[in-house]
């Protein structure tokens, strides 16, 4: 089974690695039969080949069972014309990877607030206000003038239905409960018609409960009563506002997995940024793409019937949950002692 591995920008090298060291240790205990693919993306491929994202990746993550992306410096990167692609964006919109799915979960006992979370975000992935990937050719944002700047989102019956679909299906697991989270007081057609495709689909969910909660009410609800929420599904941009809110509650973005899914792919990425300032330190969290590398993994297995992967997603998880309950086997992020490596060995002793 062949994985795609993206070290990205900043900290990314450091924390691909360290996952990797997780991911090979339990290759060997549930014999997985993982193959490597290694890639340059990101400034280093900028540097090199003069794009962060050159023609053979995006063809290699077609043909791959699964991807690693680590964190990239967008920010950074020159236009779109000068080679600066987006290469999140591009696996997202090219390989249809419609479902951003963010679970937050206390993984120290309490959230930020004293309150356990205990939730999961559907976030659809390929429109919206995102102008780098919402228009068929060009972008959605533009200038008419040197004074007024336009964006434009957009908002398609197929994509609201079929991320509310996996977002009930999901509930269903669960605590059969769906939270619709939207702007329909302002935005009347676009979220008009994302709440329509939202019904259609509770309808063939007759045992989970739909609610509808407006976006700025969301927000200050999962600072409240984190408890209440089980399923949250939301178009691209309040998705990833209230994933980031809902993982600081949870104990950090560090400690977030996150993987973007298809119908036939699937990528793991972390949910954090690649946070330059401490890149080639050996302090770089790697709990979120451990983690992420783990629901990539409970994805594949699903979808290809393997319990042994399934159980290694399980036990990858059950194991930085223990690695994190002694204070001296934390980073240092969360005033433990360990480095980003020495976190990376101490979850992987304990997958066995």
């Amino acid at each position: 089974m062949k994985i795609l591995v993206l070290p990205g920008d900043g900290i990314g090298p450091e924390i691909t690695a360290a996952t990797l060291v997780v991911l090979e240790r339990a290759d060997a205990l549930f014999k997985l039969g993982f193959e490597w693919q290694r890639e340059e993306i990101g400034l280093p491929s900028l540097k090199k080949e003069g794009t962060t994202l050159p023609a053979r990746v995006l063809d290699a993550a077609r043909s791959v069972a699964g991807v690693i992306l680590g964190p990239l410096s967008t920010y950074d990167y020159p236009a779109r014309d000068q080679g600066g692609l987006n290469p999140s964006a591009e696996f997202r919109t090219k390989l249809d990877l419609y479902a951003n799915i963010r679970p937050a979960k206390s993984r120290l006992g309490v959230g930020l607030t004293g309150k356990p979370v205990d939730l999961v975000i559907y976030r659809e992935n390929t429109e919206g206000f995102y102008a780098d990937r919402n228009l068929y050719q060009g972008v959605g944002e533009f200038m008419p003038t040197e004074d007024m700047a336009l964006s434009i989102r957009r908002v398609t019956a197929k994509c609201c239905e079929r991320i509310a679909r996996r977002a009930f299906e999901a509930a269903v697991g669960r605590r059969a409960k769906v939270t619709a989270v939207h702007k329909a007081n302002v935005f009347r057609i676009s979220d008009g018609l994302w709440l329509r495709e939202v019904r259609k689909v509770a309808k063939d969910f007759p045992s989970v409960q739909l609610e509808e909660v407006i976006v700025d009410a969301m927000a200050a609800l999962l600072l409240r009563d984190p408890m209440r929420f089980d399923v949250i599904v939301a178009e691209n941009m309040y998705g990833d506002i209230l994933s980031d809110e809902a993982s600081e509650l949870s104990g950090g973005l560090g400690l977030g997995g996150s993987i973007n899914a298809g119908d036939t792919r699937c990528l793991a990425q972390a949910q954090h940024g690649s946070a330059p300032d401490i890149a080639g330190q050996n302090r770089a969290n790697p709990t979120s793409l451990i983690l992420s590398a783990a629901m990539l993994l409970e994805w594949l297995g699903a979808r290809n019937r393997n319990s042994a992967l399934g159980a290694a997603a399980k036990r990858i998880e059950a194991a930085v949950d223990e690695t994190l309950k002694d204070p001296a086997t934390r980073t240092a992020d969360l005033g433990g002692k360990l480095g980003t490596r020495e976190f990376a060995k101490a979850v992987a002793a304990k997958l066995s």
